[in-house]
């Protein structure tokens, strides 16, 4: 078959929403859609809607032009092509996702965490291109991070490592809900983060006015966004401490593993400068001067959901090489 019209399906399950797309050689993603996670708490009925919006995009783009599936997933595990005990996942326990999918559709599939796939769509096709050593941080319903040294993803010996988003950041701090974990970064620097801190500094600061006020009880990152793009005070203050407190756990990521660049990702990002400043001014007040001044903190280059397809779909190529 000619290699110009082979295509791959890369789909990134999120906690909210799952996103796909069908992917050229050239990493053009020809046709893409979504559907809502939360809508589904058994996998069965996940994939069974999955594959209703997919199919028929199969046929017309002719199914032996389709290589292969790849997909991204909170904890999923490259090695054994399962998802194991996500903690923003409806899914318990351990999900054979890669053979479900794989039998299915009738098609190859390959998974790997969520942000390994968006670090290798990075490092593909966007931001990271040409680096070998960056480290990419998907801000969403969790924090979610791919860590690339020498030229290779890290995975570790069993699949799971870059779990940055539940390293401690503060000890005996917020509790995370998923895990049950006290200060881990993703309980502060997720979509849901932002949502706890803005309730939290509501509450402390219940005197002072705020366009806030008016959501109590229904405050989420998207309204705290809103108001703090009304130049709210309080909904700034949300980011500042956000960006505060992820600063600071990116000076400790850079002195790990000293990348070129760290590439922030996903929803939390829309804020452009208000979490940008404040996560900047942090990392690099908490760095040794011999890491100060040397690391890039940009935001991905690529279209938010196409970094994670471009990487998931890569792993269809990867399959056929190997």
């Amino acid at each position: 078959m000619d290699i110009s019209n082979e295509l791959a399906i890369g789909i990134d399950i999120g906690g909210t929403n799952t996103k796909y797309g069908v992917v050229n050689h050239r990493g053009q993603i020809l046709e893409k859609g979504e559907i809502a996670t939360e809508d589904y708490p058994e996998i069965g009925s996940f994939i069974n809607a999955l594959h209703t919006k997919l199919d028929p995009l199969i046929s017309s783009l002719k199914k032996e032009n389709v290589q292969g599936i790849g997909i991204g997933a909170p904890n999923g595990n490259y090695y054994t092509g399962t998802i194991e005990y996500a903690p923003n996942l409806k899914w318990k326990g351990i999900i054979p996702l890669a053979k479900l999918i794989s039998e299915k559709f009738e098609l190859p599939a390959a998974l790997t965490n969520d942000a390994n796939a968006a670090a290798v769509g990075e490092m593909t096709y966007g931001a990271a291109r040409g680096m070998k050593d960056f480290i990419m941080i998907t801000l969403g319903t969790g924090v979610g991070s791919g860590i690339v040294a020498n030229g290779q993803l890290i995975l570790g010996h069993d699949g799971f490592a870059g779990e940055l988003g539940h390293t401690i950041i503060i000890p005996g701090g917020r509790i995370h809900e998923g895990t049950g974990m006290r200060g881990s970064l993703e309980a502060y620097a997720s979509a849901t983060g932002v949502t706890k801190t803005a309730v939290e500094l509501l509450e402390k600061n219940s005197g002072k006015e705020s366009l806030l006020k008016k959501y109590s009880g229904k405050i989420n990152s998207k309204i705290v966004y809103e108001c703090a793009m009304k130049n709210d005070k309080l909904a700034k203050k949300v980011y500042e401490y956000t960006g505060k407190i992820l600063g600071q756990a990116l000076a400790n990521f850079i002195m790990f593993s000293s990348p070129e660049a760290i590439i922030l990702f996903g929803g939390l990002t829309r804020a452009g400068d208000m979490i940008m400043n404040p996560t900047r001014e942090h990392m690099e007040k908490n760095l040794l001067p011999i890491f100060q001044n040397k690391v890039k903190l940009v935001f991905s280059e690529l279209v938010e959901s196409d970094a994670a397809i471009l990487g998931a779909s890569a792993l269809v190529w990867e399959m056929r090489s190997e």
